[in-house]
């Protein structure tokens, strides 16, 4: 049945192999009851509704795959219905799957024909990609990568099924060119690439349709999509009876000379967040209020590291000078949940004393790195990083065995046991100064207040999200 994936709480995320081995399963279960079929029909009930009424042709791009397979199924099925179609493929007849041959064949023997290239100067109502789909391997090159581009610059809807031909739906890159899609149909599950890197730009809306295959038959995935805040994210009412200190004491240090600022701005978060007080350790000493937000208390940050705190939080606007290393060096030896963001995390990649310090903390430890801070940290470039945020995100909770939070589009949130989600609130808002420093205020409050560490982070990256 169709449905918008986000709908869903917590719904999980499929690799392209756990779909493969889903769909085998299913047809060894049910040799006469194709998907191919199922999924076929599905894309023809929407591409009805999303087709204009300008009385053009639908164009379908069917590739050499069990996605090309699926858009021959939708063709007829639309023909059906009284649209006019074109299909256009390249594929060798004789090297389709079985399922795909016999969607061929149907579509022929009803009157159906193939092109071998799209027809110049036709207008569409509808583009259906076909192409590929979570198999594809390998950069998209010559006609295909034509096709796309042609595609691409149509006037008219785009839909893409399973997943836009030439993003990679483990990883959310491009492989050579991809479609820009206006919906994605995406079947049996939703794929992890479709919600992080370069999948937001190009799925546009997404939908879903498992095909009536029940949970028995999917593989269970580590991964979630953070769609909405489960129970497990949501802090119980505040009491009437009880303090400030009932709702912890969070002490932030950061704010050298000229960024203030960033300090400022997770302070301000924490507090906004329902913290019970806020100390600032700013480098800065000339700062000693917050004008804008007087509750804020401020402190030499080397005293704030002898008070007793629900929790620390360290980076924003911290700098990388002697002094912010040895406050570095000092603050993960404290005994509370320590936050580590922008600075902290540029010094820990230059310090393999550090690193090796914040891997082995008996405390919980979160890291908030975007793309290029994460990159350091692994001494690559942050194209490296992009290339699988996925699994970047989890070799580094597994390398400071920290929760992470891999910022980005479609944050991947990852947790030393394996499990990781992708953020799915947000948006390109949130890519300003200043944006990142207001998560670490977030993260900072939730663990002041009693979440468990997973979940804090997990909460704070999708209410950060909410507020772009």
């Amino acid at each position: 049945m169709l449905t918008t994936p986000f709908s869903f709480v917590s719904p999980p995320l499929f690799m392209a192999a756990d779909i493969r081995a889903s769909e085998l399963a299913w047809a060894k279960a049910h040799p006469h009851d194709a998907l191919m079929e199922k999924a076929g029909a599905a894309a023809a009930e929407l591409a009805g509704t999303l087709a204009s009424e300008s009385g053009e042709p639908v164009l379908i791009l069917a590739g050499p795959g069990n996605n090309g397979g699926d858009a021959l199924v939708a063709a007829r099925h639309l023909s059906t219905q009284g649209f006019r179609i074109t299909v256009v493929s390249r594929a060798d007849p004789a090297r389709l799957p079985a399922d795909a041959a016999h969607a061929r064949a149907a579509w022929l023997q009803g009157g159906g024909a193939i092109l071998a290239d799209i027809p110049s100067s036709q207008r569409y109502s509808l583009v259906i990609d076909g192409l590929f789909g979570v198999g594809l391997t390998r950069d998209i090159t010559g006609d295909d990568a034509r096709w796309i581009a042609q595609a691409n610059d149509l006037a008219c809807p785009r839909l893409a099924l399973d997943v836009p031909s030439g993003l990679d739906s483990d990883r959310g890159r491009i492989r050579g060119c991809a479609l820009r899609a206006d919906h994605t149909l995406t079947f049996l599950g939703l794929k992890p690439g479709l919600l992080t890197g370069e999948g937001p730009d190009h799925a546009g809306e997404l939908h879903l349709d498992t095909l009536g295959v029940t949970p028995m038959t999917r593989p269970i995935a580590p991964g979630i999509a953070l769609t909405q805040l489960e129970n497990r994210h949501r802090l119980p009412p505040r009491v009437h009876n009880s303090h400030k200190g009932t709702y912890g004491h969070i002490g932030i240090i950061g704010g050298s000379h000229g960024m203030v600022g960033a300090c400022l701005i997770a302070g301000r978060a924490a507090l906004q967040q329902g913290a019970g007080s806020v100390t600032l350790g700013t480098l800065d000493d000339r700062i000693v209020v917050d004008y804008a937000e007087p509750r804020l208390m401020f402190a030499v940050p080397e005293r704030l590291l002898s008070m007793p705190l629900s929790v620390l939080a360290i980076g924003p606007g911290l700098g990388q000078s002697p002094r912010a290393h040895a406050l570095l060096e000092t603050a993960l030896a404290f005994s509370c949940p320590l936050v580590l963001d922008a600075d902290a995390l540029n010094l820990l990649a230059s310090d393999p004393e550090l690193a090796k310090q914040a891997a082995h903390r008996p405390y919980p430890t979160l890291l908030t790195p975007h793309p290029g801070e994460a990159g350091r940290l692994f001494g690559v470039a942050a194209t490296d990083i992009q290339a699988n945020r996925i699994e970047a995100a989890r070799n580094l909770s597994l390398r400071y065995r920290a929760d992470i939070a891999l910022k980005g589009a479609g944050t991947v949130i990852a947790h030393p046991d394996g499990r990781y989600a992708i953020n799915t609130s947000g948006g390109p808002w949130l890519a300003q100064a200043g944006s990142g420093d207001r998560l670490t205020g977030l993260v900072a409050a939730l663990l002041g207040l009693g979440m468990e560490p997973a979940d804090a982070l997990e909460a704070a990256v999708w209410l950060h999200g909410t507020s772009a």
